[in-house]
């Protein structure tokens, strides 16, 4: 089951959707990761905003091979989509009005698959958003709900596209090194051991994204 709760007390305490942090395939396997941004103050900026998207992005896929149940945008009133914003507003401390110009919601299997009914099935949102009061907060998100908690799994530069290496980056908790540090092309501050979200790391390759939903990213 992937690799982010090396310790699942501390991560549940520290990362659940209710806390600052992630905790992603909770259970006590080593193979868990875990993501974790520090609150970050917005601070004035130069930065311009990003462009709007040259067309209203769509606003459901159809099923396939790579994304087994489809994909959809829930209404803005909705759980569904609120949800995943304020796991992300949690997780990394971002102040004041998003700007979200995507938002995907799919369901599908566990990375990697898995028979325990508690993670038969994950629901995982795509966002993509910039801050208004500070546009050099931006960026992509994944965010992961399971039975005992939701979190932000992965991010990637706001620029990019798709689900592609090395894009998507997850951070592996380590309980002895908690000092967060920046990384190249996300926004705030981050804690942990990065690694390729898409390939996996750290020597294993398991993907953050199993091949049956990897696809629901397509033509974001």
């Amino acid at each position: 089951m992937r690799r982010f709760a090396v310790a699942l007390v501390a991560a549940v305490l520290a990362l659940v959707a209710c806390q600052p942090g992630s905790n992603r395939a909770g259970s006590a396997s080593p193979l868990s990761p875990t993501a974790r941004e520090t609150a970050v103050s917005p601070s004035p900026t130069e930065v311009e905003p990003p462009p709007p998207p040259a067309s209203p992005p769509p606003r459901r896929g159809q099923t396939t091979s790579t994304c087994v149940n489809g994909w959809i945008t829930p209404k803005k009133t909705s759980p569904k989509y609120t949800s995943p914003i304020g796991v992300i507003r949690r997780t990394t401390g971002v102040r004041g009005p998003l700007v979200i110009t995507d938002l995907r919601y799919f369901t599908g299997p566990e990375s990697p698959p898995s028979d325990k009914g508690y993670i038969l099935v994950v629901e995982r949102w795509y966002v993509r958003l910039w801050a208004r009061h500070d546009p050099a907060f931006q960026g992509r998100f994944l965010v992961e709900a399971r039975r005992f908690g939701q979190g932000v799994s992965a991010a990637a530069p706001y620029d990019t596209r798709g689900f592609r290496s090395p894009d998507w980056v997850g951070f592996e908790y380590d309980s002895a090194d908690t000092q967060p540090s920046s990384h190249p092309g996300l926004p705030g501050t981050w804690q942990g051991t990065p690694y390729d979200f898409v390939k996996g790391g750290e020597g294993l390759t398991i993907p953050g994204l199993p091949a049956e939903v990897a696809g629901c990213l397509d033509g974001t």
